[in-house]
């Protein structure tokens, strides 16, 4: 069975690192929005001058308040919009144990931590892609087992 820390060496080869975009809790939603865009990510984690996670603020997230707020909502701080309660992982976390995670609490990004630290962070998408490469290899071997018989 995959774990996260599998996916996280895949990120790490395919995209030159484990870096976790994050801005202040003071950053506008402005700038978040242009962060999330430039980057072409789904989220970026809110944290403090030093290591403290304080949350995660998403597409989402944004989306939802331009929707009660309107266009006020772009001059709003990240502190404001952040979801607090983060659900986490670690890197030996199970691909399957994430995406159950995900799914049963609707969320799409999580952080994963290492003894407290901050090693990475994976999307449902990393996760999905990386359980489609688990069963391919499945079916591959079942298929070779099958033809051994033939």
């Amino acid at each position: 069975m995959s774990t996260i820390a599998a996916i996280l060496r895949h990120k790490d080869h395919a995209l030159g690192g484990h870096a976790v975009a994050s801005v202040g809790p003071d950053v506008s939603i402005a700038d978040v929005a242009r962060e999330l865009t430039e980057k072409r990510i789904g989220a970026v984690l809110v944290r403090d001058a030093g290591p403290q996670i304080l949350g995660i603020l998403s597409e989402r997230d944004i989306v939802r308040s331009l929707a009660q707020h309107g266009a006020a909502a772009l001059g709003m701080k990240a502190a404001e919009l952040m979801t607090r309660s983060l659900r986490t992982a670690t890197p030996q976390t199970t691909v399957a144990e994430a995406m159950a995670m995900m799914t049963a609490g609707r969320f799409r990004h999580i952080p994963v931590l290492e003894d407290g630290r901050l090693v990475g962070l994976v999307s449902i998408g990393d996760v999905v892609k990386s359980r489609i490469m688990e069963q391919e290899s499945e079916v591959d071997s079942l298929k070779a087992y099958v033809a051994g018989f033939a």
